[in-house]
């Protein structure tokens, strides 16, 4: 049988649409993920479904929109598998296609059916929804248990040593940041104080394996070698590999050869550290002469925040650096810059570099490449095939995208953003605008990318439209008390 094209996806946690220079920024130096973007498919409107990890995750691996699975929140690190395991799902299909299926680095979708035991196999996980290999962190690298669970399996436990995870309550006896704030060598500043792992303070509490808890700053390393020996596994089969960097995720603890490489601090030296990481994907995919068969996407989970809960001068830092690349909001706002990410599609040899104004999302990567695969899907998903505007032989992207934070959602049809009003405060603890207002909202975002003029009152009729169909779409899912349809 001949071998399909590879498939990388590569998804980095926390990087907003100005955090690459691909988008012009001369503030930061991404060379690797740049060379993706001048490569391929340089999308200037690329969008997660959601401006926060989980739902948007939820959404690349089911395709479906999250805001139809209640569940699909920010989850702590205890929390059951959200997705189900008789779901159809992205790599379930690339396995029943052919392809030996990878997830490797950030998970945050959930693992076991709650209760869970960190001591034995940890099930359903990863491995349940359709990838045969996974080597993941649970969660979030600021949250509890701070431990690499490969194929359900703690690496390196020693079951004298068992572990115990709590997000209520403390273990009688164990530290915390609040009790020994001597063992801190990075401060919290709001959120994360509870067990201190590796001399920072987490999100939750957590007792035993001590001999499996990682390094923080050899995180990158250690996902970098998983995902080597991955490619070289499986250089002689069609593989599907999902790659979750966990930079510039909080907290940033790059590791020494990258302090001090940016002017911004931990947070620029974390960007600098990820794009080292796609560098040596790239490597070693020319090193196995894969490059030439293998369809590479880059993006994010969501928009860019710079204060999330540590003391590590992100914000007196950043200078005149702009994470969001001029757009409005960051992570957990309804505002463009919450959802509008880096994207990225290149496959050397068979892409022609162009820069595409396409509309595309995230919830579209399972049905395009369903297109490339040339299977036919068994279920109706939310996900659009937009192969050909992923190879660059059209820029005919998406008509419409519902976006969503916090359970709030906005509409963008064309080039407007509609967002309806909402109770709530204007920004939240980290600052980032969250897109709650009084009164509707409508912004021609070709005309302006910042979403300072509203437009709804000398747009009256474009609103009423939008409303109209963003109501369709949603389709009772969406609900919220003060909201009135301005429809007739």
């Amino acid at each position: 049988m001949a071998q399909k094209t590879n498939v990388i996806v590569i998804l980095a946690d926390d990087l907003g649409f100005g955090d690459v220079s691909a988008y012009g920024s001369t503030t930061i130096h991404t060379p690797n993920i740049d060379s993706l973007a001048h490569g391929g498919i340089c999308f200037t409107n690329g969008y997660a479904t959601s401006a926060t990890s989980t739902p948007s995750r939820y959404a690349l691996m089911t395709g479906m929109y999250p805001w139809k699975n209640k569940k699909a929140k920010i989850l702590p690190g205890d929390a059951p598998l959200l997705i189900g395991e008789n779901q159809y799902t992205l790599p379930k299909y690339m396995q029943q296609a052919g392809y030996y299926t990878g997830a490797i680095g950030k998970w945050h979708l959930g693992m076991g059916e709650g209760n869970i035991n960190w001591n034995e196999t940890v099930k359903p996980g990863a491995n349940q929804i359709g990838f045969d290999y996974s080597c993941l962190i649970a969660a979030t690298n600021d949250r509890v248990p701070t431990v690499y669970i490969e194929n359900g399996n703690v690496v390196g436990l020693d079951k004298n040593d068992p572990i115990e995870v709590n997000y209520k309550k403390n273990f009688p006896g164990e530290p915390t940041a609040l009790t020994h704030p001597e063992l801190m060598k990075m401060e919290w500043a709001f959120g994360h104080n509870c067990s201190v792992v590796n001399g920072i303070p987490r999100i939750g509490f957590m007792k035993g394996g001590t001999n499996a808890r990682w390094v923080d700053e050899d995180m990158a390393d250690y996902f970098v070698d998983k995902v080597k020996r991955f490619l070289t596994a499986n250089k002689d089969t069609s593989f599907f590999l999902y790659y979750g960097l966990h930079q510039p995720h909080v907290p940033r603890a790059p590791h020494p050869r990258f302090v001090g490489v940016t002017n911004m601090g931990p947070r620029g030296d974390a960007i600098a550290e990820a794009d080292w990481c796609v560098g040596e994907l790239l490597k070693e995919l020319r090193k196995l002469n894969l490059l030439e068969n293998t369809l590479i996407i880059f993006s994010s989970d969501n928009g860019p925040v710079l204060n999330d809960g540590y003391k590590d001068n992100a914000v007196e830092m950043a200078g005149n650096h702009q994470p969001a690349g001029g757009l409005r909001g960051g992570k957990y706002s309804l505002y463009d810059g919450g959802t509008h990410v880096p994207f990225f599609v290149y496959w050397k040899g068979r892409i022609q570099p162009v820069v595409s104004s396409a509309l595309v999302c995230q919830l579209d990567i399972f049905a395009t490449l369903a297109g490339l695969v040339g299977r036919p899907l068994q279920e109706e998903i939310d996900s659009q095939n937009l192969l050909p505007v992923f190879l660059g032989e059209n820029q005919k992207g998406r008509k419409e995208l519902v976006l969503e934070a916090n359970g709030k959602m906005a509409f963008r049809m064309d080039n407007w953003m509609m967002i309806p009003p909402y109770s709530g405060p204007e920004r939240n603890i980290t600052g980032n605008e969250l897109g709650n207002r009084k009164e509707f909202a409508l912004y021609d975002l070709s005309a302006d990318k910042r979403q300072v003029k509203n437009r709804a009152t000398d747009n009256a009729e474009r609103l009423e439209m939008m409303m109209k169909r963003f109501l369709i779409v949603t389709d009772g899912y969406y609900r919220a008390e003060e909201i009135k349809s301005i429809s007739k």
